[in-house]
């Protein structure tokens, strides 16, 4: 029979590990939204898919294990794209779902347990780049209504001579071509994106870590959410018109943010809607200074891992823990797959977390978080004092490493401290680290009363957990008369044996 102790033990790990980690049964329970990607029908699947594009491939590189990797709306079509694939290879191929982190990433480290030669990466993609397994990347063929686009276009923009940069969605990939060869004919400085990722199939020849321009030429490259296009030395980008060819969505987002002196106008193919983007840029950036003052003020931060496939995040951990290190704050690096609310909720010691993540889980709403969750670019703003604040925004974090498009060195940790009042609590703050002058016992020391300023803070978790753990009575160790033990009342719960009935 279980003891009663044992018992509450085990409900305890239950919801420890409840709370630190997804349930079990949600894998089962989750509702899949298997429509929002579209139905496709077998008719259309090998088109829809590139099927034989796939097989040619894993024919060319004689690759023997073969994972598919596919997100929760296309899981559908998962057992019959596997089917085709391998009735005409000789290798193995199998279907990697519930990813570690976002879908739009590669799941290296699943298909690495597997020991597989290859990815295909099916659906939306981030383009992060990976650098341990050969990747195919395959977007889909959503359908665009190119003469309706085309028209919208033309009515929206009189103007012939305006610089229109034509951005979109990786499913629309497919139809950029033919609806540059329209759009083109009628504007004059009509620019066409192209998509940068290094993969299996049209790899680019162009790097995505600068912009840059070359004195031989007459045109200027510049690289933004990996997606790079070309602009005549003599046209600014703040001047630009952004036409963005997709849903509202991450991708969106993450154009905007780093593009945020530009106008925007999207065309939505589900609705044939184009409209301009009303999105409170101003607003969305004054959010994201809150979260670089809020990081300032933490004493311990946490550097929760959100990717483990995106190429440079091992050293951007390591640039981040320096740089909390010369900025006089203790940090933790967490590991703790699928970021939700609970798991955060069990470190209360920590002030901030800083999330790794690729491009378009950066940006994540922590209202619903106990404690703030910044980007990289914020706590690198924060901590970096050679940096200032300009407005400019990264949401990739490989732009603040050496050769990135923003790199900016760390100062020399011999450097003395800065202190300055934190603009949300209204309190002295350092920055680095401070020397304190020596004082001894006989030292005479001014102080102006009114402006005595005491600062109390945790350095790392240990000295916070001291501070909220009671001990209780003062032993007075060596103070206290040691006396003989006696005995003492004894009965049972109604009354001791001594009192009278």
């Amino acid at each position: 029979m279980e003891s009663i102790e044992h018992k509450l033990a085990t409900i305890f790990v239950r919801k420890m590990t409840a709370n630190f980690s997804s349930p079990d049964e949600d894998v089962i329970s989750r509702k899949l939204d298997v429509n929002s990607g579209g139905n496709v029908s077998k008719d259309l699947l090998e088109k829809f898919y590139e099927i034989q594009d796939c097989i040619e491939w894993i024919q060319k590189h004689d690759y023997k294990k073969i994972a598919l990797q596919m997100p929760d709306e296309l899981m559908k079509d998962s057992v019959p794209i596997a089917d085709k694939i391998q009735s005409q290879i000789e290798g193995k191929v199998f279907i990697l779902g519930d990813t570690s982190y976002g879908s739009c990433c590669v799941d290296e480290v699943t298909a690495e347990h597997y020991n597989a030669d290859c990815i295909i990466h099916y659906g939306h993609s981030c383009l992060s780049p990976t650098r341990r397994i050969p990747v195919k990347f395959v977007f889909g063929q959503s359908p665009v209504d190119i003469p309706d686009l085309v028209s919208k276009v033309k009515d929206i923009f009189t103007d012939k001579d305006k610089l229109i940069v034509l951005l979109y969605d990786t499913c629309y990939d497919h139809a950029v071509d033919a609806i540059a060869t329209k759009l083109k004919h009628h504007f004059h400085n009509f620019i066409v994106s192209e998509l940068i990722f290094q993969s299996g199939n049209r790899d680019s020849n162009n790097s995505c870590l600068d912009s840059s321009s070359n004195d031989l030429s007459k045109e200027k490259s510049i690289c933004k959410c990996n997606r790079s296009f070309k602009l005549p030395l003599n046209q600014s980008l703040d001047s630009a018109m952004m036409l963005y060819i997709g849903q509202e969505n991450l991708t969106l987002t993450n154009l905007i943010m780093n593009l945020n002196k530009c106008c925007f106008y999207t065309y939505n193919p589900l609705n044939f809607e184009l409209r301009k983007e009303s999105s409170n840029v101003n607003r969305m950036l004054m959010k994201r200074f809150y979260m670089v003052e809020k990081a300032k003020d933490a004493n311990i931060v946490g550097i929760v891992v959100g990717t483990l496939g995106v190429a440079d995040y091992l050293k951007v951990i390591e640039r981040l823990k320096n740089l909390i290190k010369q900025a006089g704050k203790k940090s933790y690096t967490f590991v703790v797959g699928k970021l939700n609310v609970p798991k955060l909720a069990n470190f209360l010691e920590v002030d901030v977390y800083v999330l790794v993540a690729c491009p378009e889980n950066t940006l994540l709403d922590s209202s619903e978080f106990y404690k703030p969750v910044v980007s990289v670019y914020e706590m690198e703003m924060a901590c970096n004092r050679s940096r200032e604040w300009t407005g400019d925004y990264h949401t990739d974090f490989r732009d603040i490493l050496p050769d990135g498009s923003d790199y900016v060195p760390i100062q020399d940790s011999d450097m003395e401290g800065t202190t300055d009042v934190s603009l949300i609590t209204g309190k002295l703050r350092t920055i680095g680290h401070v020397t304190q002058p020596e004082v001894t016992s006989t030292s005479i020391v001014p102080r102006n009363e009114a402006m005595a300023v005491t600062t109390v803070k945790a350095e790392n978790a240990e000295e916070f957990f001291s501070s909220r753990s009671w001990k209780g009575l003062e032993q007075n160790l060596g103070q206290t008369e040691v006396s003989d033990a006696v005995e003492g009342m004894k009965g049972i719960a109604a009354g001791y044996s001594n009192e009278q009935k």
